[in-house]
C-alpha cells in the first residue's frame, strides 16, 4: 500500500485499486476497509466496505454502508456512513439480488 492516502472516492471508482480504502474515525484513527460494492439507488451511489481488521460491534463477515455525498461549499465528495436501516436494507437487498444474478 502507498504510504499517501487515495481520495476514498477516486479509490472506489478506480477499477485498478487494490488497496484498501482509508477513512478515519471521529477519534481520527485510520481504519482500512475493503470494497465489496457500490450500488446506486435513484440518484445516489451507496458503497459497501467491509473493515480489514475487526470493529467492535460488528460482526466478522459483516459490511458498512455508506453514501456518497457532496459537500457544496467546496465542491468536493466525501463518505458518509448510513444508519437509516430502511436504506441499509434497500442497499443489502440489490447487492443480494446482484450476487444472486451472477450465480
Amino acid at each position: 500500500m502507498n504510504n499517501e492516502y487515495q481520495n476514498p472516492i477516486d479509490a472506489l471508482f478506480d477499477d485498478e485499486n487494490c488497496d484498501p480504502i482509508i477513512l478515519f474515525n471521529e477519534k481520527g484513527e485510520e481504519i482500512a476497509f475493503e470494497q465489496i460494492a457500490l450500488i446506486p439507488i435513484n440518484e445516489k451511489t451507496y458503497a459497501i466496505l467491509a473493515p480489514v481488521k475487526p470493529i467492535e460491534g460488528l460482526g466478522e463477515n459483516e459490511g458498512l454502508v455508506f453514501s456518497i455525498e457532496l459537500n457544496e461549499e467546496i465542491n468536493q465528495e466525501y463518505l458518509m456512513l448510513v444508519t437509516d436501516e430502511k436504506i441499509i436494507d434497500d442497499v443489502f437487498k440489490i447487492y443480494d439480488d446482484l450476487i444472486d444474478s451472477q450465480e
